[in-house]
């Protein structure tokens, strides 16, 4: 029985897409948007891997230096400091807010599961317009192991005393969906474009191109 339902944040509700004018004001292209992000993917993972934590703000900081390195170019701290910024003011995707309003008037509670650190969480969504639709929002950085952990999904769980299978992580990311499905959470995935699900491993048993399709599956599926 699904009892709360747990978003995660950066793609999968708010849009990247608003960086693109920063990264060509930066680089001359909004091209090295993408490589930057995962980038930043990458050195918060190899820091799960390795035990040495790198919370999501120090990642973003290092990958953004490191893509100024391969395009060379050189940027100042308080061009890192002010791209890095951006991150608190990102809009909703426009299947948003109706999607999220809707599953806030059931019976399920909503939570917000990001590794953003939780003053930049609290900002996004607060900026973003939707932080009240949500009952908590939780930082994997409040834990200390970053999303596709299992710690971040069984957090969520123990915040609202109920089963990990009693969760259902919607995101748009795969490695996510991965990680909620190995923590014993079920998972919902957003076909955001360009986002495709692995062929390795548990497959989520949800899957929608838009938020407004994927809210009408939670509901026939989980508010019974």
């Amino acid at each position: 029985m699904t009892r709360v339902l747990a978003f995660d944040v950066n793609e999968t509700l708010l849009d990247l897409k608003a960086l693109d004018t920063a990264f060509e004001d930066l680089f001359g292209s909004a091209a090295p948007r993408g490589p930057w992000f995962a980038q930043m993917l990458q050195l918060s993972f190899v820091g799960g891997i390795t035990g040495f934590y790198v919370d999501f703000t120090t990642a973003q900081r290092a990958a953004l230096q490191m893509i100024a390195e391969r395009q060379g170019v050189s940027l100042s701290e308080q061009q890192i400091d002010a791209t890095v910024a951006l991150m608190t003011s990102l809009p909703p995707h426009p299947d948003v807010p109706e999607a999220l309003g809707r599953l806030a008037a059931t019976d399920l509670h909503l939570v917000a599961l990001t590794n953003s650190v939780q003053d930049v969480a609290e900002q996004q969504l607060r900026n973003a317009g939707v932080r009240d639709l949500f009952a908590k929002v939780m930082s994997a950085d409040a834990v200390r192991r970053l999303k596709p952990a299992p710690e971040p999904y069984l957090a969520v769980a123990a915040a609202f005393d109920v089963h990990p299978g009693d969760v259902r992580l919607i995101a748009a990311h795969s490695w996510d969906v991965t990680g909620a499905l190995h923590a014993g959470c079920k998972a919902a995935f957003l076909r955001r474009p360009g986002a495709v699900l692995s062929p390795v491993g548990p497959q989520p048993d949800l899957v929608a191109d838009t938020l407004t399709d994927l809210a009408d599956l939670i509901v026939r599926r989980d508010c019974r």
